[in-house]
């Protein structure tokens, strides 16, 4: 749900014995400062653990916290209708601007937590602790002056469920997650907030470790209608991976907006810029199939054009290849990833698919169909692509491995387009057909 870069500070508040710092700390490398505050009151001090975690034991806010500012707060079950106004005031005043904040709190719009409630009532048991409905909560964070307030719903793995149950629940969450009605059964809810950014800079940093990879990597974004994104693109690309970069091979696939004006005006500005024109017939299969024959670097790196919210994971892609797996591909559907707003229609038919596609290929994967993929050029360039719409990512992901390739997949995030993103030209009914023909040419060359 947030991207941490390199320095950025994190405040986590109900640290309780560190459990969750430790887990945190792991996924940031090590590379941002974490100052964990417990509010325990049974006198154990959490010490020691990883260098980059400053313990800290509090009774109230903002305490030891005075004057301080951090780029994200992370919380664990402390809102409750008694102290919500309080404490979101405090939070908000302890944010940098444009922080972010993450509050991970058990789900009170569960139907099965309600009635419960409702029969501890009548039973004499009432349950104190509370959250506000969603829309005076929604209210209370705007009023106090944040943005982008939002809640999910998150894991089905609670209690009194089984091991054998966990561990089903678990790979049925990315699915339940999305799907209407049953998420509200979630057991827990992340509500997420920005504080409003002055005009500032974000870290910059390189992502760049493995000398092995400079200058070796061709990025392929093919690109209609995308005015919008392909400069904000491009300068991330840049940002994080400049070292990796031989060359950022933009595919205009017949855009009628300025899309083609944007991309000539980057090629004239940085030399790594490698334009394309195509010409009709359009179809994102025939952009990606142009942009990967003018490829020239050691290493593929395929993407689409809306994917800059997704860079700094990209640093996960980069690790893998150098290892020398051949293909790497960022999962949507790992048990690690994190999937907002995704379609449910679309779950069902990406889970129909690999299930088929498993079945013919006689191997285990979780998410072939991706653009997100990083090869290396001796596997594009054995590559026969036939489709001229979506189903290509079923080609790309299929054929390494008819090939005999070493496939690897990373966890990723995948967020749904907003109005700022512009809109997808994908439609389920419309590419469906496509990519059973691919399954259906896999299968035949794979009996």
């Amino acid at each position: 749900m947030v991207h941490l870069l390199p320095g950025q500070t994190i405040l986590e508040l109900g640290a309780g014995r560190g459990l969750f710092t430790r887990a945190l700390d792991q996924v940031a490398h090590g590379r941002n400062p974490i100052t964990a505050v417990t509010f325990a009151t049974d006198g154990h001090a959490v010490t020691g653990g990883p260098a980059s975690v400053e313990w800290r034991t509090a009774t109230s806010l903002p305490g030891e916290l005075a004057g301080r500012q951090f780029d994200y707060i992370v919380s664990l079950d402390l809102l409750d209708h008694r102290n919500c106004s309080w404490f979101v005031g405090h939070i908000y005043e302890l944010l940098a601007p444009g922080g972010e904040v993450l509050l991970y709190e058990s789900n009170p719009w569960n139907p099965v937590l309600k009635l419960r409630r409702v029969i501890s009532r009548w039973l004499g048991r009432s349950d104190r602790r509370q959250l506000l409905n969603r829309p005076a909560l929604y209210e209370l964070m705007s009023e106090v002056g944040f943005i982008r307030v939002f809640a999910v719903y998150n894991d089905f793995v609670y209690a009194p469920l089984t091991a054998s149950a966990i561990w089903f629940l678990r790979n049925l969450s990315i699915l339940l997650e999305n799907l209407p009605g049953v998420r509200s059964l979630a057991g827990s809810i992340l509500i997420h907030a920005q504080k409003p950014p002055r005009v500032t800079q974000r870290p910059t940093r390189s992502l760049f470790k493995h000398e092995m990879l400079r200058n070796a990597v061709s990025v392929v974004i093919p690109c209609h209608n995308e005015e919008t994104n392909v400069e904000p693109l491009v300068r991330g690309l840049n940002a994080y991976y400049r070292e990796y970069l031989h060359e950022i091979v933009l595919v205009d696939d017949n855009s009628t907006d300025s899309t083609a004006a944007v991309i000539a005006r980057l090629a004239q500005e940085d030399a790594v810029i490698k334009p394309v024109y195509r010409t009709p017939p359009n179809g994102v299969g025939r952009a990606i199939a142009d942009g990967l024959r003018a490829a020239t670097g050691r290493y593929v790196l395929t993407m689409d054009s809306d994917f800059q919210h997704l860079l700094p994971e990209f640093e996960d892609l980069f690790d893998k290849a150098a290892t020398g797996v051949d293909v790497v591909i960022g999962s949507r559907f790992s048990r690690y990833s994190v999937l907002l707003n995704y379609p449910f229609q679309k779950i069902v038919a990406n889970r129909g698919f690999h299930a088929l596609a498993q079945l013919v290929l006689r191997r285990r994967f979780r998410d072939v169909t991706n653009n997100l993929k990083l090869m290396k050029k001796e596997v594009v360039d054995r590559l026969d692509l036939q489709e001229p719409g979506f189903a290509v990512n079923a080609e790309t992901g299929l054929q390494p491995m008819l090939m005999g390739c070493s496939v690897a997949e990373v966890p990723i995030s995948w967020i749904n387009r907003d109005a700022s993103m512009g809109t997808s030209s994908f439609r389920l009914a419309k590419v469906g057909g496509g990519y059973w023909r691919v399954l259906l040419r896999v299968w035949r060359k794979r009996s």
